[in-house]
């Protein structure tokens, strides 16, 4: 059994920081939500560990002001595994990393073909991990005595797994590359607000109309407002089905609602006069949303390329295959290398000259890192060129 301190007060949070500033080497972190239970991503447990300091896990509700911790530890390198999805949780309570190491993200660059924490343990350390509890309701009190000793394995063998990734990125010669990697991960600003995210309702696209559509995105609405109130996860108040057939069933009544049968949910009847009064919100709205989203800055999807912008997808089709090859050749994913999403927007829209410094500068300013321009700017401009020469000549006018 794995020893662990469960730190829930001001006095315990002092002992485990001293502990902790006294450590030796990096510090493994790692954050338990309430990931479908509640409508926040706060962390309801952190799990840190470090060599000669040993695994302490704290509860952020009580504790509240997490300052001394951030003192702590906030000047050694951090180990997480899957960084993007832990750090959004830690900042909120001002944890802040001066770097970070991602065994995930390592293992993907690696060529590991399972990247999940337990996969990458048993791959680097010969150690099996349970994961029974990954999907519980963290926010849940007291936590169990099983869902703590395995939140204590999350971290405490994390650090060695470090080692063994860290020997492995240099025997591939991948460290510096995982260093950018990881620093991009660091810095990433947080995505903006999704443009109409009620269109994410599941099943929306069986909805018709205009004036229906206005009712989805108040029925939807009304849902997210309950739902942050009582910091509930929104499909566990009404499920989106269930909203889609509130709309699809146009009820004449609050009544003819409630006597749907497929109108389902735990706060489908508790909070009746919400939906009813966000149905006639929606009706009564002058300004409908249109049939389809706007598109953005989205691009069309590549099947519609040769219609749309047949260069581009001549260069798209030149280009991509070149790039999957050196990703298998460099062992690591496709999308490691370059994301998809990078490479069809210079398809779509390339520089001017068709050179590798021009792609290069491109593919800059779209976002990729400096490793990922050397390996695939020269491959792209040549692929872009070919993809000219092969286009085929037009037929000569008759007259």
């Amino acid at each position: 059994m794995t020893e662990y301190s469960v730190i829930n007060d001001g006095e315990g949070l002092r002992e485990a920081c001293e502990a902790l500033s006294a450590g030796t080497g990096p510090v493994a972190v790692d954050v338990e939500r309430a990931s479908g239970f509640r409508y926040s991503q706060r962390a309801y447990l952190i799990q840190v560990f470090r060599r000669d300091a040993g695994v302490f896990l704290f509860d952020p509700p009580p504790i509240g002001d997490f300052t001394p911790l951030q003192r702590a530890i906030g000047d050694v390198e951090w180990v997480l595994h899957a960084a993007s999805q832990d750090l959004p949780s830690l900042r909120e309570l001002a944890l802040e990393p001066p770097s970070i190491f991602d065994t995930e993200l390592a293992a993907r660059l690696l060529g590991h073909e399972k990247v999940g924490l337990g996969a990458v343990v048993e791959d680097t350390l010969g150690i099996m991990l349970a994961k029974a509890h990954s999907a519980a309701d963290w926010s849940t009190r007291p936590l169990p005595q099983a869902w703590l000793e395995y939140a204590a394995l999350d971290v405490v063998h994390l650090i060695d797994v470090y080692d063994a990734l860290v020997a492995e990125l240099a025997e591939q010669g991948k460290t510096d590359i995982a260093a950018q990697e990881f620093d991009a991960v660091l810095r990433r600003p947080a995505k903006p607000p999704r443009e109409d995210p009620w269109r994410r309702l599941s099943g929306l696209h069986t909805v018709r109309g205009r004036k229906a559509l206005a009712v989805a995105r108040a029925l939807w609405q009304a849902r997210e407002e309950y739902a942050q109130q009582e910091d509930v996860s929104p499909g566990r108040l009404v499920p989106d089905r269930a909203l889609v057939v509130a709309v699809r069933a146009n009820p004449t009544s609050k009544q003819s609602l409630a006597a749907n049968k497929d109108f389902i949910g735990r706060a489908s009847r508790t909070q009746l006069d919400r939906w009813w009064d966000a149905i006639e919100r929606g009706r009564a709205d002058t300004d409908p949303p249109a049939e389809r989203a706007s598109g953005g800055d989205t691009l069309p999807p590549p099947r519609a390329w040769a219609d749309r912008n047949p260069a581009a997808d001549a260069r798209l089709k030149a280009a991509r295959p070149r790039v999957e090859e050196l990703a298998t050749a460099i062992g690591m994913p496709t999308e490691n290398l370059l994301t998809p999403d990078l490479l069809r927007r210079v398809a779509w829209a390339p520089p001017a000259e068709n050179s590798a410094d021009a792609v290069g500068t491109a593919l800059a300013e779209l976002g990729a890192r400096p490793w990922q321009i050397a390996y695939t700017a020269q491959l792209i401009a040549e692929a872009f060129v070919e993809s000219v020469q092969s286009e085929p000549e037009a037929p000569e006018s008759d007259s």
